[in-house]
């Protein structure tokens, strides 16, 4: 444990919390975890992030309890455990079908590789709440009485919209060092600042970033894209704090990246992407990554001649560069297929009034349709403002719903041999041929088709 004292805070906080009564009825399952433990003698609170969400009226996916009964306790308290994590004092406690982490109280011990301790001694609630990473995360209640624990002012910094490392930043973050990503992706999810001391011991520690695995990164990285209001800003703050650098260098080459003010009044790549990523709502991991790394190629491909600039072929190295980062983060195959698609294909949007029908109908039938919508209008709003292609994709879509999925090919490629083509590129070519002039509802059926095709040959 570091020298870090505990100030004289108030054990008991008054503030208005819900009622042990609407407790029972919200989370009876986590109640009823807290009433065993208790009733065997054993101090035991909500922990942690629920906690502070509760505080904020924010809802919160997980309840955490930390309690001053020992694993094995714990473990006898409970018919259905799981011990997974019992070397670092926690078990898993399964009650309705409902699994809850039930930490002891404890102390860690040293920490040797940046991301989790030796071990731990049993401690106080007091002990606990100095080892954890924000203030805003060492809260403790008591369900059953009401009482809030608030040992580290994280009441305070909730109440002030503050991250602030408990006791010395530096060594909070040399212990985890995935600790520096979370504190902004607090702040940006949350809306709050990171006070300065923890922001210095962020740019001092951030390197130490490129010793945590790419998953942990990813996650919290996704996190910050998908669950913040204003993405965009939380990107900023990750460069401004040092660590966008260690997470996607390549997209700082997008700063000062310059566009043609005619198409893009609003300023260079880095401006244009972080204020569309600000006008996301709720947005997929694919979408959020997708707005994130669609101009990526940009700097690579940017050209200026006699004072026209252009980025021919920008659209095809951004999904290279995307595929290549992507798997670097060991993002999944179908995200990583995903994602690059919607980069390659975004550009195709400003040629949707030129297009058939047969191919708006393909469009708007991919699963991924939303997703692209979203973003051409996000790319239009940050940019000229033009909206015409996504008016025609929406009538499109209005007119295909009644016939959402696409029809089987008439063609096939042995219909196509049996006509005397060879084996080889061009029966891929003529099934192609075939399929869209199918769509556009040219031939009434498949013998008037292969009769066409039959005839464009000669």
């Amino acid at each position: 444990m570091d020298s870090y004292s505990l100030k004289p805070f108030p054990l008991i906080v008054s503030r208005p919390l819900p009622s042990p009564d609407h407790l029972w009825q919200s989370c009876p399952a986590a109640m009823r975890v807290v009433e065993t433990l208790q009733s065997a003698g054993f101090e035991t609170f909500f922990a942690g992030g629920w906690v502070r969400d509760l505080l904020l009226n924010r809802a919160s996916k997980d309840i955490d309890i930390a309690s001053r009964a020992r694993p094995d306790q714990v473990e006898a308290l409970f018919p259905r455990t799981h011990a997974i994590g019992k070397a670092f004092g926690v078990i898993q406690v399964v009650q309705n079908d409902e699994v809850f982490e039930v930490a002891t109280f404890r102390r860690d011990l040293a920490y040797q590789d940046g991301r989790r301790p030796e071990g731990y001694e049993p401690s106080s609630p007091e002990e606990d709440a100095s080892r954890r990473d924000f203030t805003i995360n060492g809260l403790f209640l008591d369900p059953l009485s009401g009482e809030l624990r608030d040992y580290v002012n994280g009441v305070s910094d909730i109440q002030s919209g503050i991250i602030r490392a408990i006791g010395d930043p530096a060594l909070r973050f040399q212990e985890d060092h995935l600790r520096m990503l979370r504190a902004v992706r607090f702040a940006s999810v949350l809306g709050f600042d990171i006070e300065t001391a923890s922001r210095q011991a962020i740019l001092e520690k951030a390197p130490l970033l490129n010793k945590v695995s790419a998953e942990r990164v990813r996650v919290e990285f996704v996190r910050l894209l998908t669950e913040s209001p204003k993405a965009g800003d939380g990107v900023q703050l990750l460069h401004d704090c040092g660590l966008l650098t260690h997470i996607l260098p390549e997209l700082l080459d997008c700063i000062d990246c310059t566009q043609p003010p005619e198409f893009h009044p609003e300023g260079d790549v880095w401006t244009h992407t972080l204020m569309m990523l600000n006008e996301l709502t709720d947005p997929s991991p694919e979408l959020a990554l997708s707005v994130l790394l669609h101009d990526i190629g940009k700097p690579a491909t940017r050209t200026e001649e006699a004072g026209r600039i252009g980025f021919q072929g920008h659209a095809q190295v951004g999904a290279e560069l995307a595929e290549a980062w992507l798997r670097r983060m060991k993002f999944s195959k179908k995200q990583i297929r995903t994602v690059t698609g919607l980069v390659h294909r975004h550009m195709d949007m400003m040629n949707v009034p030129k297009m058939r029908k047969a191919t708006l109908r393909k469009i708007v039938s991919r699963d991924v349709f939303e997703d692209e919508l979203e973003l051409h209008r996000v790319d239009c709003l940050c940019s000229n403002g033009i909206k015409e292609s996504r008016g025609i994709l929406l009538q499109a879509r209005r007119e295909f719903e009644a016939d959402a999925a696409l029809p089987d090919p008439w063609i096939g490629g042995r219909d196509l041999l049996d006509l005397g083509l060879p084996p080889g590129p061009e029966i891929g070519k003529w099934k192609h041929l075939a399929y869209e002039q199918q769509l556009e509802g040219v031939f009434p059926d498949k013998a008037a088709l292969l009769e066409w095709v039959k005839k464009k040959r000669v």
